[in-house]
This record gives structure tokens, sequence and C-alpha cells, in this order.
């Protein structure tokens, strides 16, 4: 596959260079020559891996079977010779030289024994540290700018110094000392991700969140037998979901957010034993697969992607693990199944800026553990009854910008003392800042009847679907250096602050990963710059933006917004980990 730079300007003479770094060897003559026009003086050229080592007196031969490539690579060094233009610069030199030293290409297939054929003048405690140290710096050399110079200590045999490496007792011989942990967070590093990172197989825990890697996931991981969490969040990440973590079975912890993935979810994503699953801000465009209901997370956020379709009517199966689950600002419709009122452990429900259709069914009296509860920007009708209103742990309601024709008198926002209630921009009679007669009229006359309709019952027409911006939202990639316009007033669901955990949960069905030690805390990024996490050690809540206390109401709300808006995350929901969910900024 061919790889990709990582947003850094590329220099004139690229093409150049890619000729030169892609050959079995660069010529003597050639390499000797243009070296001269830099004061360099080569012995003899750096031969790639895959290809038989040349001297000078082998080098007519090869040359009668050179490219086009290398034919009009000697053409244009005639020309800068004759003309005294101007040469490669030094850095163009390191370039080729670095290219040529790699040993494998993105994507390639990593051997079992790959290490064995690795020559190093260096002597290591075990064999898991030599294949260590060469993940290490094959993948410096994968790297195109380190600005904080976080990989400079990575030289020499002793890879447990090296900074944002951790090692740990290796769980088949505890008198060993492997690599457990990586942890790179915030160090802004552009590059990409080697082949040779597949030799880190003590790896428990792998962080680079909020940083400007690119390309792809390699295949490679599926070595990772006993990687526990996986956090590439906050990057520049490209091409269909890495379907290489469903083959990594010890796999609890799992985000992806914030990059520029594409593409379906697949089915089997969902059947993973997975604790937290984070896919939001993305470019997914797939249905949500039948098997989301087979998911043991207890944590799962799809928001801001371009998901269609239903809500699976799976979700019920989901009642014994799930906790917190977020759909927000995605092109979903239909009816609502009537198995959401089965998730009796649900505390925060958000199914906003979407196209949903239809009424609350009768069974959302079930969700006696929802504290955070938001349907706001969609097209739900009918009457919003009392069982709703005065479920037992419920904090903050955002019925909003629906068509709702009335609601029970504990609807009411003023009502009651510690319960946030919003009810504008619906049609209710006698309330404040809703639609008009006219607006209503179209949605109203015209009830949905969920038993016959595709989603959450049989088949039958939708109303029609509110207008959506189809321009992308420039500032929804993550990370830029622009500021966000402050997005609409909204009070959003406030982050459940659950007691401290101050280790992964360990595998249900594998043994527990090594423990690396704690994580060092890196920067936040600044506060108006878009996504990731802040670090976060054992999980308190953000530090940057407390959410209100419980019984204080919300500020005062601004007038409508247009149906379909930007939507900000809550941080830090569901289980706490060592590695923070992406960061906070204005709207949190």
């Amino acid at each position: 596959m061919k790889e990709e730079t990582c947003g850094d300007q590329q220099d004139p003479n690229e093409n150049i260079l890619q000729c030169l770094s892609n050959a079995p060897f660069i010529p003597y003559g050639l390499f000797h020559f243009l070296t001269i026009e830099k004061h360099f003086f080569f012995m003899t050229a750096l031969p790639h891996s895959n290809a038989p080592k040349m001297t000078p007196m082998k080098t007519l031969p090869f040359l009668r079977e050179t490219s086009g490539c290398f034919l009009l690579l000697l053409l244009i060094a005639s020309l800068i010779h004759s003309s005294s233009s101007r040469a490669f610069s030094d850095s163009e030199f390191a370039f080729i030289a670095r290219r040529q030293t790699l040993h494998l290409r993105e994507n390639d297939d990593l051997t079992d024994d790959y290490e064995s054929h690795v020559k190093l003048n260096f002597t290591f405690e075990n064999s898991g540290l030599k294949r260590a140290y060469i993940a290490f710096q094959a993948w410096k050399r994968a790297i195109y700018s380190d600005p904080f110079k976080t990989t400079r200590s990575w030289e020499g045999p002793k890879v447990c110094d090296y900074e944002g490496v951790f090692c740990a007792p290796s769980l088949k011989d505890p008198k060993l000392m492997v690599v457990a942990g990586i942890d790179l967070n915030h160090a802004d590093i552009a590059g990409y991700l080697p082949v040779e990172l597949g030799l880190l197989t003590d790896l428990a825990l792998f962080h680079i969140n909020s940083n400007r890697f690119c390309g792809i996931i390699p295949k490679s991981f599926s070595k990772l037998t006993l990687l526990h969490e996986l956090d590439v969040s906050n990057n520049r990440f490209v091409g269909p979901f890495p379907k290489v973590v469903i083959s990594i079975h010890s796999l609890k912890f799992l985000d992806i957010r914030y990059n520029n993935f594409e593409g379906e979810l697949p089915s089997e994503l969902f059947e993973m034993e997975l604790d937290a699953l984070f896919l939001n801000n993305n470019r997914f465009v797939s249905n949500i697969p039948e098997t989301l209901g087979s998911s043991t997370a207890s944590v799962i956020v799809v928001a801001n992607n371009r998901l269609s379709g239903c809500i699976p009517n799976s979700i019920g199966k989901m009642h014994n693990t799930l906790n917190e689950i977020v759909f927000q600002n995605n092109n979903l419709t239909g009816c609502l199944p009537m198995d959401i009122g089965m998730l009796g452990n649900v505390t925060v429900l958000d199914i906003a800026s979407n196209t949903f259709n239809g009424i609350l069914a009768k069974t959302f009296k079930g969700l006696g553990k929802i504290e955070e509860l938001d349907v706001s920007n969609n097209m739900l009708a009918g009457f919003m009854s009392d069982d709703v209103c005065r479920l037992p742990s419920l904090k903050n309601f955002s019925f909003s910008y629906n068509y709702f024709s009335g609601e029970a008198e504990s609807c009411l926002p003023l009502n009651r003392k510690g319960i946030v209630f919003d009810d504008i921009g619906n049609c209710i009679p006698d309330r404040p800042k809703q639609k008009s007669a006219k607006e209503c009229q179209p949605v109203v006359s015209r009830p949905v009847e969920c038993s016959k309709s595709k989603c959450g019952g049989g088949g039958g027409q939708s109303p029609p679907k509110p207008p959506k911006p189809t321009d992308d939202d420039p500032y929804d990639q993550s990370p830029v250096k622009r500021q966000r316009p402050p997005p609409p007033p909204k009070h959003l669901p406030r982050p459940v602050v659950k007691p401290p955990v101050h280790s992964p949960p360990p595998p249900v069905k594998s043994p527990p990963p090594p423990q690396p030690p704690p994580t060092v805390p890196s920067p936040p990024p600044p506060v108006h710059s878009p996504p990731p996490p802040p670090l976060v050690h054992s999980p308190p809540p953000p530090v940057h933006s407390p959410p209100p206390p419980v019984y204080s109401p919300p500020p005062p709300r601004s007038p409508p917004p247009t149906p379909k808006r930007e939507v900000i995350l809550p941080p830090n929901i569901g289980f706490q980990y060592s590695s923070p969910p992406p960061p906070k900024f204005p709207g949190y």
C-alpha cells in the first residue's frame, strides 16, 4: 500500500526521491556522483533489504536493466552537473538513506521469525527486548515530525528507558522484563505505524491519542494478543474500519474517535467482549448492524458520523451490561424500538439530532436508572407522558425541537426542583418558544403508526424529514488550529461521575495484561482546539470545566438552534480508564 505523508508539505524533488527510495539500491555511480555535488563521499550505495548486495564493479550489468525511472534520474543528474543548478539538500539525502533502510513496507506481512534475520550489534536481556528495539527503531524511522523531541531518547538497547515506554514482568516468565505499555498521548508526532510494531507481542496498552499519525492500522497488530487497551483517537487515520482489531480477542477498550475512518461498521465489532467502544467523529455511513445487541460494552458512542437506518431492535439484549449509549448527530430515522425500555441499567441515552419519528413508547418507563435523556432535534410527536417525566433517577431531560403537542404537568421545566426539562421548539399550546401552527400542521395531522413503520414495526411511511446540511463541517476534522465558532447553547448531559478505577478492568476470558507504571501526564490541547481528550489519570472528572451541581438549574436557554447542528459529546462517560477519552472544549 502506498505510504502517506502526514500533512507536511512535500519537497519539490519528491518524485525523484520516491524513485530513489523505492529502488533496490542506488547505483554506485549515480549515488557517488550526486553526493559529490553536496561534498558527501559515500563508498557504496545502501541496499534494500530484499535486494542482493552490489559492489561498484557490478554496476554496469545492472544499469542495462534499470527502469525508465533510473534513466530519467541519470539524465537529471547530468543536467544538474552541467548547469550547476541546486544539488540535493542534506535533508534530501538523509530521506533517501532512511527510506532505503526500512525493512518492510506499510502493511506488509510480518513473519514469525522476522527478528532472527535482523543483525544487531547490541546484546539484550531477553528476546522480547530485542524485538522491542527493532520495533521502536522502525517506528522512529517512520516519524516525520516530533516537535517535542519525544522520541529523542529512543537510542540504544535499553528500551525500557525510552520516553513513553513502560516495562513490566512478563506473564510467561515474571523474571523477565518486557515492554507492556506505550503512552505517546498529546505528543503531536507526525508519522505512520510501521509493520514492525507487531513485534511487541507483550504489549497491553497502546495509547497514541492527540497526534498526527496517518495511514492505516497495520494488520501486524493481530499479533498483539495481550493488548487490552487501544487508543488511537484524534489522529489522521483513514480507510475502512480497521478490521485487524477484531482479531485481538483480549481487547477491552477501543477508542478510534476523531479520525477519518469511513465505510461500514462490521457486524463482528459488536460481538467482541469490549467494555467501552468509542467510534464518534469519523465518516462511517452504514446502518448500525443488528449485532448491536450482542455487545458486552457498558459504554457505546457512535455520535457525529453519517450512520443511517434504524436503531436495531436487538438493543434490548444489552440490558445487563449497557450503562451509556450515544447516537447523537447521525442520519438515523424511523420509530424508536420498544425494546429500549428494557435497558433498566442505562444512565445516559442520547438520540438527539437525528430524524426519529413516531412517539415515545410507553416502555420508556422501564428506564428506571436513566439520569440523562436527550431526544431533542428529531421529529417525534404525540403527548409527553407523566411516566417518562417522573422516572425516578432523571436529572436532565431534553425533548426540545420536536413536534410534541402536549405534556404532563410533571414535564413543565419549573415544576420540579433539581431536574432540568427542556420543551421549547415543539407544538405545545400555551408554552413559550414553540413552533408555529404552519410548521406543526403537516406532522401533527399525520401521526406515524409505529406498528407499521419500517423501524420499530413492519413498514409504512414516515413524515417528511427536516432539511439537513450536506456540506462537511470544516471544524469537525481533528486536530486543527482554527477556533470553532461557539455552538448554540444547549444543556448537554453531564458526565456521570463514578468511583475512580485505578487500573483497567481485567479481561473476562483471558489473563490480565501486564500493568505498566502510571501514565505520564501530558499537557491538554488549547481550550479552543477541536477534540480529543484531556489526559486523566484514574478518572477524576475533567478539571477545566466541571459539570454544574446536580441540584442547580442550568443557565438560561438561547433562541432555537437550527435543526441540524454541531453536537458535542459529554466527556468521560462510562467506565474510567487510564487512557483519557478525547478532550474538552467549550460546550462540554
